[in-house]
């Protein structure tokens, strides 16, 4: 177990937060080996350069590739380093981890039929990456060209095998349909709160269908490719909006494979996401991985939203729980190579264009935008506030230059060109209107620039301005402070990126939109005292240089790895699912048996609409699953079954269900007793104290008006207010308020149990529940079939809330002594016999602290509580006790014993079933199972 390795204490298993911190500390010391070894490493090496080819520089004008290539040429003496090192728990240190993107960290550009060159980007995730060496990296991803012969395919594969790069070919159809389509049309405008296209929205519409069928066969075609290379143990991390289904396709290939997935754009509120068409499918899929990440807890609280509002899921603390499975949810804002710009600035080059910048703008002050000429970035809002910033500060106009780098992107897009033309159109209004001979307020630049020449602009810039209307969470504010540590420069950055909530607090934020507020901002930013400046841009300095990309790629896989874990710790406390061959065959074994079934979400039609969205007329009427009735009709007419359906549900719905069946109805918790063919009788105990009922009416009347779609239940016992097709966060808070009434009012001295159900609250009699009441219908039951041998076979199968479990625990014939799941207890420790433990067994107390009103006492079966006297039409139990009688009514051995949960992991039944389908395909085998025994029986006679 892994708190054996963390503290050598078998008795204790760390939290997950222990064991992240283990994992930190070790990640730490293990950093702090590599560096004192790879100095050396680099020393020796650089030394070599220098006496062979004379000093020259490691960086050259393609810094980025340069970067890249270091990074692929020292892997393999950093794998060396570890090679054979082992963790304390036996893994090796270096764990295969397969990053899958839609884009290859490469560019590939054919030279002939088997010919291949490759260049290869030094993008911000490449950077992250390649820089871990705790982790033996493999890329998978589309490599940007159309390779339709096979011949080129195999030449590709091969070349990018040597920068452990693994291709996905897709042809152009469906890169159109996917890539172009439902990616940058659909998605990336929508989770930029853009909204759907609207331009010929009646022909978008349609093609939304084709669309998403091309975004699943590709992210089919991604699986293909990690399946065929997935090994035991590796990590899968998924990347961006384009592989949104990529982990559920792997979670169907291999339930164990090991699937994160981060977005590295925003993620928008459920009110923007449920307009996407295919929005259940799609969240569905991404909750299909082990870990979800974002870059910030807003977008990752509105992922939370999404599930819970759209598939009716249940948000935690610490994720998406569905069915007992909790997918983990987190924020991981990610980082730069802070590294790399400092280094940068000491290179000779570097520093050449920093002394050329000084003099061209000498005497002005220096403000930079670096964006791409994209929608979301706000570069028109930005030169529109430093408009009206010149307009309110003359003094300025001549003391202030923009600079403004627009790198241009998706250039063949309608919208983006006329975005370039508004742009160009503005700057040259403003450098007309405030412009001289010799000087312009704005340079505006339609292109990138180098890494050397980007380092220096950085440096001498006493004003970075970010202007994003919304970003994921823009690096340029990162790369800006990481060059800034001479020039303490000002940050202005936009509330919309994520990145402000990372530099906020050294930033001055502003709203993009209020360009009132923006020109403010620059002239708070131009006039700062140099004391305020430093301090700034210490705090924002300091996040810059430990919050690194290394540490984020470090920092997600081994939260990956250790949710991983803490499934595993979940799972192995989830019972196992019915064993049914066993049960079957026990069933048939035994002589005298007894079928206790539930009713709602046991017997009932399985309803498929999706949480809050549910048909509220339809699901609010009950009814049975329509394979039901062949299997329940033959175990209901076997003489050596009884069946008895216990349920919530008054007596009417009860009985309108089953009336036609020859068995048992339980209603309302128990407290109602009758055989079909007989009259209903009450379980009730004696002097049951029901003066609650009006006061607590009013109360569920007021808010059921208060909110829209709840509804609630009045019963002879208890009553339910529930808020399923309610919102679910208006009907929580409701629920909290109502709670908080009903225990500083109408039953602050009442004898009652509040029942917090799954969007319900329930409030009924102390001592009214289903185990409390299964010893008085079993008295009724020996006494009206006049039974003359033991039940000794047992199945109870429901889904009952925890108050009703003790259902449940009620038959086991045997109980561990120091088992807290169970609420019974022994009153000896010495063996006895079957009968006479359990003529030591008592009924669970009230788990909300309440005392039960009854108890079982020393005898093989209780009597039923004689009720006279009560307001009821039914009649009460009428017979002799059973006391007198001498033999055991309960014959159980563990065996013979089976409780089954249905669609409830957290349960104390001994296994599980998921839905009214599978409950009712057993009773099926059951029922088949027993027809064709008593078939061979009647043969053998």
């Amino acid at each position: 177990m892994p708190g054996n390795k963390y503290n050598g204490n078998s008795t204790h298993t760390p939290t997950r937060v222990e064991r992240l911190l283990r994992e930190r500390e070790l990640r730490e010391q293990r950093k702090s080996s590599r560096a004192s070894h790879s100095n050396e490493v680099i020393d020796n090496h650089r030394g070599a350069e220098v006496s062979e080819n004379g000093p020259r520089s490691r960086e050259s004008d393609n810094s980025g590739v340069a970067f890249v290539e270091q990074y692929l040429e020292e892997d393999a003496a950093a794998r060396a380093l570890v090679e054979g090192c082992e963790r304390q728990d036996g893994r090796p240190f270096r764990q295969r981890l397969l990053v899958v993107a839609n884009r290859l960290p490469v560019s590939a550009v054919r030279r002939g039929e088997d010919s291949w060159s490759l260049e290869i980007s030094a993008g911000g995730l490449v950077t992250a990456l390649l820089g871990v060496k705790e982790f033996e990296a493999r890329w998978i991803g589309w490599a940007g060209v159309n390779v339709p012969d096979e011949i080129g395919q195999k030449a590709l594969t091969k070349s990018l095998a040597e920068k452990r790069c693994i291709p996905v070919f897709l042809d152009e159809e469906i890169v159109h349909q996917y890539y172009n389509g439902y990616c940058n049309n659909l998605l990336w405008p929508l989770f930029h709160y853009l909204g759907l296209p609207q331009e010929d929205r009646l022909a978008t519409t349609r093609s939304f269908q084709s669309q998403f069928a091309a975004y699943k066969k590709a992210n089919q075609m991604f699986a293909d490719v990690v399946n065929a290379h997935y090994e035991e143990g590796d990590v899968v991390w998924c990347h961006d909006y384009h592989l949104m289904y990529l982990p559920e396709c792997l979670k169907k290939y291999n339930t164990k494979m090991k699937v994160g997935w981060f977005l590295h754009t925003p993620f928008p509120s459920s009110e923007i996401h449920r307009t996407l068409p295919s929005r259940s499918e799609l969240l569905r899929s991404v909750l299909a991985a082990d870990l979800v990440g974002f870059h910030t807890y807003d977008y990752a609280r509105h992922f939370d939203s999404a599930c819970t509002r759209i598939l009716g899921l249940e948000g935690t603390p610490e994720g998406v729980e569905d069915q007992g499975r909790l997918t983990r949810v987190a924020a991981f804002p990610i980082g730069i190579d802070s590294d790399r710009f400092i280094r940068a600035l000491e290179l000779p080059q570097v520093q050449e264009h920093i002394k050329e910048l000084k003099e061209r703008f000498s005497g002005r002050k220096v403000m930079l935008g670096v964006d791409r000429l994209d929608m979301i970035k706000g570069i028109p809002q930005k030169i529109l506030a430093f408009e009206k910033f010149l307009e309110e500060n003359p003094n300025w106009r001549d003391k202030v230059v923009l600079l403004q780098i627009a790198v241009p992107t998706r250039t063949d897009v309608p919208e983006y060109q006329k975005l370039t033309s508004q742009v160009h159109e503005i700057v040259g209004r403003i450098n007309g209107r405030f412009g001289t001979l010799t000087a312009v307020p704005i340079h505006h630049l339609d292109r990138s620039l180098d890494f050397h020449a980007l380092c220096a602009l950085y440096a001498v810039t006493d004003v970075a301005l970010v202007t994003s209307l919304r970003d994921g969470m823009n690096l340029v504010s990162y790369e800006f402070v990481a060059c800034q540590d001479v020039k303490k420069g000002v940050l202005i950055l936009s509330e919309f990126a994520g990145a402000a909530q990372s530099l906020g607090a050294g930033a001055i934020l502003v709203n993009p939109w209020n360009i009132t507020e923006v020109a403010a901002s620059i002239g708070q930013a131009l006039n700062m005292p140099a004391e305020e400046r430093e301090k700034r841009h210490h705090h924002n300095f300091q996040h810059v240089t430990m919050h690194t990309a290394q540490e984020w790629a470090e920092t997600f896989v081994s939260e990956l790895n250790d949710t991983v874990v803490e499934a595993q710790l979940r799972t192995s406390k989830v019972p196992p699912e019915l064993p049914q061959n066993d049960a079957m065959e026990h069933y048939l074994q035994s002589s005298n048996r007894l079928l206790i079934l539930g009713f709602n979400a046991t017997l009932t039609e399985p309803v498929d609409t999706p949480g809050s969205r549910g048909d509220q007329i339809k699901e609010m009427e009950l009814k049975l699953h329509p394979e039901l009735k062949e299997p329940l009709t033959a175990l209901c007419n076997d003489p050596k079954t009884t069946v008895v359906v216990i349920s919530g549900s008054d007596r009417r719905v009860l009985y309108k269900s089953f009336g036609e069946y020859d068995m048992w109805l339980a209603a309302e918790n128990g407290m109602f007793l009758r055989h079909t063919k007989g009259k209903w009788m009450t379980t009730m105990p004696e002097h049951l104290n029901m003066e609650w009922v009006d006061s607590v009416k009013h109360v569920f009347e007021y808010f059921t008006e208060r909110t829209p779609r709840s509804h609630f239940d009045l019963r002879d016992t208890s009553l339910v207010w529930n808020y399923k097709y309610a919102d679910i966060e208006f009907g929580r808070l409701q629920a909290r308020d109502m709670l908080q009434h009903l225990w500083t009012g109408p039953i602050s001295n009442a004898s009652v149990d509040v029942i917090q159900g799954n969007r319900s609250v329930e409030v009924r009699a102390v001592g009214v529940t289903k185990g409390a009441a299964i010893d008085r219908i079993l008295g009724e039951i020996v006494h009206s079939k006049s039974m003359t041998t033991p039940i000794d076979y047992v199945l109870c199968i429901g889904h009952f809330v925890g108050k009703d479990e003790d259902v449940y625990t009620f038959f086991e014939p045997e109980l561990p002594s120091d088992a807290t799941s169970i609420t019974r207890s022994k009153a000896t420790d010495g063996p006895r016999l079957p009968a006479e433990r359990r003529a030591a067994l008592k009924l669970p107390a009230s788990r909300s602290g309440a005392k039960s009103s009854q108890t079982k006492t020393q005898r093989p079966l209780p009597a039923p509580d004689r009720r006279t006297g009560n307001n009821h039409s039914s009649g009460s139990l009428q017979h002799p006790s059973l006391e007198k009688i001498s033999w055991s009514v309960l014959d159980l051995k563990g065996d013979n014993y089976f409780s089954c949960a249905v669609g409830r992991t957290r349960t104390s039944a001994r296994y599980l079933l998921s839905s009214s389908d599978d409950v009712v395909s057993f009773l099926q085998r059951l029922a088949n199972a027993s027809s064709s025994c008593a078939l061979f029986s009647g043969l053998d006679v």
